[in-house]
């Protein structure tokens, strides 16, 4: 199943100078180039994550980041501090410190949770838990630098006039259509997997195992409902929340009235088998036209069950299909249209 990542996202805001200390500013200046660079190494990442790319496959370029997050870190440690005021610099190594641990730490260990994720809704939402907690130290540590900037800008008489670049506007939208994003597949997910369960109990004819997934599934359906009523719409868009609601009904339609069926047939196939075995130990020459007709009354009881089953069967997994490969496209047309593009 396709799937999407959240997105790791630094906000550090540009900015622009006036001439009321030239060399502060300049001091300040040597700073914010490490600044973009490594947002423009981070957006290039996430932005290669965010159109469809695994974390997986694009742990080559985290690596990369880690020995440009180093140098950036190792060329700050070496500056002076300013009039004799280390608070700017160390601010500023700090970031880049937390960076650092986070694309070595937060990222390896997220790396390794992505290939297990799909094993169950608790894994999936651990690791996508994982990665918010990244993004949120991510965040923290730009706010700090952008305290302390202030600060420095102030005690060193630096008008400082806000500008936002391009760059942070577009990993600011990123970030909210990921929000929506997320928000939603977990919905989605929680089901699907429920859905799983249930059909890997029917495919071991196992009723007790079918019987209990059934009522869980309806629960998760019941639960996906109240959830998707508190998603908020994204730029009016509802296609997402259009295909995970089609795909829950799917679901409790299964639940409560296909399962029904599958027990049916089940139950019929059991008692043909009991049926069989027991027309099969009476000789030829001693049945009577009762066991005859029992017999053949059970055949055409199980026949009619497993065509019935047969059927829906096709019929289910003809409509899951659809609907999933639904939820894909609009999942996939949904970023494509919302996430930028280009650096």
């Amino acid at each position: 199943m396709k799937q999407f990542l959240l997105l790791s996202i630094l906000f550090l805001s540009t900015t622009t100078f006036s001439q009321n200390s030239e060399k502060a500013n300049q001091y300040m200046e040597t700073f914010s180039v490490s600044y973009l660079q490594i947002q423009k190494d981070m957006w290039d990442y996430t932005r290669s994550v965010s159109h469809g790319k695994s974390a997986r496959k694009v742990d080559k370029r985290r690596k990369e980041l880690i020995v440009t997050t180093n140098t950036a870190l190792n060329k700050a440690k070496r500056k002076p501090g300013y009039e004799g005021s280390t608070r700017y610099k160390d601010s500023v190594v700090r970031y880049f410190e937390i960076i650092d641990i986070v694309l070595r730490e937060d990222y390896g260990k997220i790396v390794n949770m992505e290939e297990i994720s799909e094993q169950s809704y608790d894994l999936m939402e651990a690791y996508m838990t994982a990665r918010e907690l990244a993004n949120d130290k991510m965040k923290d540590a730009g706010d700090m630098v952008g305290r302390e900037q202030k600060t420095f800008a102030e005690a060193n008489n630096i008008n400082i006039i806000e500008n936002e670049s391009k760059l942070s506007q577009k990993m600011e939208v990123a970030s909210q259509v990921y929000d929506h994003y997320n928000a939603v597949y977990l919905i989605f997910f929680k089901s699907y997997k429920q859905e799983l369960y249930l059909l890997d109990a029917i495919s071991k004819n196992d009723v007790s195992a079918i019987q209990q997934n059934k009522n869980a599934l309806i629960e998760t359906v019941e639960e996906g409902y109240l959830k998707l009523k508190e998603v908020k719409k994204y730029e009016g868009d509802v296609s997402m929340i259009t295909a995970t609601r089609q795909l829950l009904t799917f679901y409790k339609k299964e639940a409560e009235k296909n399962v029904e069926v599958m027990l049916d047939y089940l139950d019929k196939t059991q008692n043909f088998n009991k049926i069989k075995e027991a027309f099969d130990k009476i000789k030829e020459k001693n049945r009577t036209q009762e066991d005859v007709d029992l017999f053949n009354n059970s055949v055409n009881e199980m026949n009619e069950a497993v065509n019935k089953y047969n059927q829906l069967n096709d019929s289910s997994n003809k409509e899951r299909g659809d609907l999933i490969d639904n939820w894909n496209k609009m999942a996939e047309k949904f970023t494509s249209k919302y996430v930028p593009r280009g650096k």
